[in-house]
């Protein structure tokens, strides 16, 4: 009998997570370490559980992640996403409840570029008249 395996890949800011969704007892793991040792962060581990808790599917399944660049929190989101994307490929139903708590569409916001001679992205040297 084959392995059945649901597949997604989330992106957030930086980061893209590769997620893999295996029938099992709700296992999580984030780069082959224990979720709660790669996120210590609660905050961060209930925005990754999200998905799995609003469709009732937490024990159902073993999360596989691979995911790199950007920081914890957009890793997360990334993940998370991923999360979602790969419960559609299991079932295509749970989709309006995913949409309607905003998890289906992509975060776009990024880091805006640093514009030449100037401070930053945003913010402009002192402007003198005299």
């Amino acid at each position: 009998m084959a392995d059945i395996q649901y597949y997604g890949t989330g992106r957030r800011k930086t980061s893209t997570a590769r997620v893999y969704l295996r029938p099992g007892g709700g296992n999580v793991q984030v780069n082959h370490k224990p979720f709660e040792s790669y996120f210590p962060n609660e905050t961060l581990r209930m925005i990754i559980r999200q998905p799995l808790n609003l469709t009732e599917t937490t024990g159902k399944f073993d999360v596989l992640v691979n995911v790199a660049g950007g920081g914890p929190a957009g890793q997360a989101g990334a993940i998370r996403h991923g999360i979602t994307r790969a419960l559609m490929e299991y079932n295509a139903d749970l989709r309006p409840t995913l949409k309607q708590a905003g998890l289906v569409t992509r975060d776009p916001r990024i880091k805006e570029r640093k514009k030449y001679g100037q401070k930053g992205a945003r913010k402009r040297f002192q402007f003198s008249k005299r």
